[in-house]
């Protein structure tokens, strides 16, 4: 659970995860989420270390998972394949959840949402995959 290739893939795939969901969701989306929220919820400013601290222990959960799911064959369409289906659980799975018990997006934001998660979260699972690879044990030719 705490190898090195764990937490190496850990730490890239929280930079790739702060970075990319701030790039997303705080810059290029914002204005069109903007008129799709029913009620507005968000902290202004948001708690950062906060947010940080959820990233690392998401990642963590994601890469931990990731290396029993990929049982030693890492590849960045593996990776990616593995990131579409927790972006599917998370977007569409979660996100239907909450479209059916909160009033806090229409459905048209909710679709955007899911598939700005399945994308994001196919690339979270590529980089950690790409780690995986890279800092695989290499076995020496018989």
């Amino acid at each position: 659970m705490f190898t090195k290739q764990n937490l190496l893939a850990t730490l890239a795939g929280f930079v790739v995860m702060f970075v990319l969901g701030y790039a997303i969701w705080g810059f290029a989306a914002a204005d069109f989420f903007e008129p799709h929220t029913l009620n507005d919820i968000m902290k202004d400013p948001p708690e950062m270390l906060l947010l940080a601290i959820s990233n690392v222990i998401a990642v963590f959960a994601l890469s931990s998972i990731y290396g029993k799911w990929a049982r030693g064959i890492h590849s960045t369409g593996q990776g990616f394949k593995f990131g579409i289906w927790i972006g599917i659980f998370t977007g569409l799975g979660l996100g239907l959840l909450n479209q059916s018990t909160t009033e806090l997006m229409d459905m048209t934001g909710r679709i955007v949402e899911a598939i700005l998660e399945i994308v994001f979260y196919g690339i979270i699972g590529a980089v950690i995959a790409l780690v995986y690879k890279a800092t695989a044990q290499k076995t020496a030719a018989a």
